[in-house]
């Protein structure tokens, strides 16, 4: 039987304990996968809004994510890769670059995932209001990669509304999502 893996690639500001990426740690340990979280860091505080400081920072944490992670080990069993932001772009290129067949479900990913992003591999949640990245761009992009686009009105890029029980009723559903979606 293939050992059954979950890594976590974070975002910036959006650590594992967060509710998203700590529900799907859980989540996977259930279904008995072994989770890896993939720590990188430290980052510029700068970056909000600096598409360019965006990117070096992907690339810095692709570089950690490489020296963390076996893509041999990783090739020998079923994988999902959960992923938050900055973490999408990391966990798209870290799979296509090192030729990996993984499901991979992005929390709020930012433009340039979809550079990496391999068709039909994955879901997408993302809010209307997250400021990394349009609505519009998110759907543009899942259709043409034919990736399942969850969209949550008003939800900002932590898929957060500012009312506790709404984000909780989001958070609720976007794991039942995957749940439903992994199997």
């Amino acid at each position: 039987m293939r050992e059954k893996i979950a890594v976590l690639f974070p975002g910036i500001g959006y650590h594992v304990d967060k509710p998203l990426l700590y529900y799907s740690r859980k989540l996977a340990l259930k279904r008995g996968y072994r989770v890896i979280p993939v720590l990188y860091g430290p980052f510029p505080l700068t970056v909000k809004g600096d598409a360019e400081a965006m990117r070096a920072c992907a690339m810095q944490a692709l570089v950690q994510a490489r020296e963390e992670l076996s893509a041999e080990e990783l090739r020998e069993a079923d994988v999902i890769f959960f992923s938050k932001s900055i973490g999408t772009v990391v966990a798209a290129a870290y799979a296509k670059e090192q030729g990996l067949d993984v499901t991979q479900v992005y929390y709020t990913p930012i433009e340039e995932t979809f550079a990496w992003a391999k068709k039909g591999c994955g879901l997408v949640f993302h809010g209307t209001k997250d400021p990394w990245v349009s609505t519009k761009t998110v759907k543009e992009a899942c259709e043409r990669l034919h990736l399942p686009c969850h969209v949550t009105k008003g939800a900002n890029h932590s898929l957060e509304t500012g009312d506790a029980l709404r984000d909780l009723e989001i958070v609720a559903d976007v794991i039942k999502t995957v749940q439903e979606s992994i199997g």
